[in-house]
This record gives structure tokens, C-alpha cells and sequence, in this order.
């Protein structure tokens, strides 16, 4: 581990000052720390969050709801109004990790989290998203786990929250503090593909801090939940997920919110599969020809070939589920 300075701060306006000078900032973490010891980062100076008032979960005036920044992943996924507003947050949350990172990782680390591409972390290979420029080993070498969409000639990393597929599914917003003030990015906008800069993650400019996550009120009665697959059923990491939320009423689809994981670069919004849903009364038929579409555009490697009929599955299972025809 290289060496850095260490500073705890007490307000935002100080974690600003701070992070403008180049600080990096840290809370739980569960993944900065894990990246300083394998020496994939070595940030010259950390500011330590833990202690702002960011720890609440609100409803918003119009009916949403907004998850601070420092909220715990296990608070969030405990609070009733998650559990009986979003479960889908809920699930994803209660399908990551361990018991004991979810006590210490928050949602706002959660969501700048960086990739788990096996590449990434071994400093000796080749990898744009450590060293731009060096190019992408896991284009050629072992890709079983990357991802099929969303992918460019300089990364094919996939990224590795369940929750922030939760968020992408419900179109939630980032809010965001920094020397320029305060500004809110569609959660669309804030994961960056990697094109050919794929070192460049996340749309927070210099300084700025992750303050919360808002989700938008959407139509009731909402029906929603998350659909992991992985290799073994504890403590690992997604080959395809599947976020949904369906408001249904008097028989028929009034508004579909899907997304998927683990074979995206980012979580990855499904559009195609929502335009098929709405309208529409549930039934088998529509579930299979709606989850058709779920890899359109799939561009899959060597290894990971499975991941589109993997995915298409995933997504058709977890509609059947919410949409309440098992």
C-alpha cells in the first residue's frame, strides 16, 4: 500500500474543500481499501465522509423517496418504506455481498463502486480502465463474467452493484454537492459507458459528493422485485440479474420499469422490453416475446456466449414473478 494522508471531516463544505484538492473520499470502505491494498489505487490523500449528516431516508413532497448517501446498504434494505414501497431496492440489497460489508458499505459507495473484472485488479495485466492506453486483456483472455452489452474496443468490464440496477430500473437521480453547487443527474446519465475512456466512470466532477439517491413516486399499486442469477447462491457476484416493477391496473401493463445486470457495462435499462409490456393484459405469451428482446444489441466474447440466452431468461423469469403469473 502506498503512503497518503488521512482527514475526517465534519460538514460538507470542509469534505468539499478537501475533495477539490484532490481527496479521495472514503465511508465504509468496503472497495476503496480493498484496491489500496492490491495497489490498483493509490490515492495520495483520503477524506473520511463517515461523520456528515447524510444517514436519513425521507419521503419526498411528491412521493418518492430519498436514501442518503451514507445510509448503510443493510439500513436501507431494513427501512419499512423501502421494503413496502420498492421492494426490488430491498432485494437487491439483501442479494449483495456479505451480512457483515452491508453493515459497513453505503449507498453512495455502493453505486462508485468499481468493477470486479479479474483484469482490473491484477496489476500486471493490461487494463484501459486502471492504465489508459494499455489496452483490455480480458477482450482475449478468460471472459466468462464479462459483459455482452454496452461494451467497446477498450473495456468489456461489467459493473458490479445489484442495487444500482435497481436504481437504473426505477430511474432514480443522484444528488450531488460540490464547489459548483448543487446539481441532480437521471441515474442514466451518472454510470458512464466506457467508449475510449473507460478510466472515466461516473459523471461526479471534481469535489463533488454524493449527498442521496432519489427515487421518483411512480403510479400505485406498484409491483416490483429482483432476480439474481450467479454461480453459487451466496456472496458472489451476478451473471444476470433482472430488476422489474409493473403498475397493473384493471388487467392491463400501465407502466413497465426493467433493467438488467451483470452483463452490462453499467446496469442496463431495457426500453424495448418496457415499449412491449405497456398496454398489454399479463400472459404468458406476452412475458416470453417481451424477454425476447431483452438482448437486443448483445455482442457477446468468447466465454460468455450464454449470458444472451442467460439473460433472456432471467428477465422473462423474474416478469412471470412480479407481473404474478409464476
Amino acid at each position: 500500500m502506498h503512503p497518503f494522508t488521512y482527514t475526517r471531516v465534519s460538514d460538507t463544505r470542509e469534505a468539499i474543500d478537501a475533495g477539490r484538492r484532490g481527496g479521495r473520499y472514503i465511508a465504509g470502505g468496503t472497495t476503496l481499501v480493498d484496491l489500496m491494498r492490491e495497489t490498483v489505487e493509490h490515492p495520495a490523500a483520503l477524506v473520511d465522509i463517515s461523520r456528515l449528516p447524510l444517514r436519513e431516508i425521507t419521503a419526498t413532497e411528491r412521493g418518492g423517496l430519498r436514501i442518503g448517501a451514507l445510509v448503510t446498504m443493510s439500513e436501507a434494505a431494513a427501512h419499512p418504506e423501502v421494503r413496502t414501497l420498492y421492494p426490488v431496492v430491498s432485494e437487491a440489497l439483501e442479494l449483495s455481498a456479505s451480512a457483515q460489508l452491508r453493515n459497513m458499505a453505503s449507498i453512495g459507495g455502493n453505486i462508485m463502486q468499481r468493477t470486479r473484472c479479474t483484469y482490473f485488479r491484477d496489476v500486471t495485466a493490461d487494463c484501459n480502465k486502471r492504465d489508459p492506453g494499455s489496452g483490455c486483456a480480458a477482450r482475449d483472455g478468460y471472459n466468462r463474467a464479462h459483459a455482452i452489452l454496452g461494451t467497446s474496443d477498450s473495456c468489456v468490464a461489467t459493473h458490479a452493484s445489484d442495487v444500482a440496477v435497481a436504481f437504473a430500473a426505477l430511474e432514480a437521480s443522484v444528488h450531488l454537492l460540490g464547489p459548483g453547487g448543487e446539481r441532480r443527474v437521471p441515474f442514466a446519465d451518472f454510470l458512464l459507458k466506457p467508449g475510449d475512456t473507460p478510466q472515466r466512470e461516473q459523471a461526479v466532477r471534481r469535489g463533488e459528493l454524493i449527498t442521496a439517491v432519489e427515487i421518483s413516486a411512480l403510479p400505485r399499486p406498484l409491483r416490483s422485485g429482483y432476480l439474481k442469477v450467479r454461480d453459487r447462491q451466496s456472496y458472489e457476484f451476478a451473471l444476470t440479474s433482472a430488476a422489474v416493477a409493473l403498475h397493473i391496473k384493471g388487467g392491463v401493463i400501465h407502466e413497465a420499469k426493467v433493467a438488467a445486470g451483470g452483463v452490462g457495462t453499467v446496469p442496463w435499462k431495457l426500453p424495448e422490453v418496457e415499449r412491449h409490456l405497456v398496454g398489454r393484459r399479463p400472459s404468458d405469451a406476452l412475458w416470453t416475446t417481451a424477454a425476447e428482446k431483452a438482448a437486443e444489441g448483445a455482442r457477446p466474447l468468447a466465454h460468455n456466449r450464454f449470458k444472451v440466452a442467460l439473460l433472456r431468461r432471467t428477465v422473462e423469469r423474474q416478469l412471470r414473478v412480479v407481473g404474478g403469473m409464476k
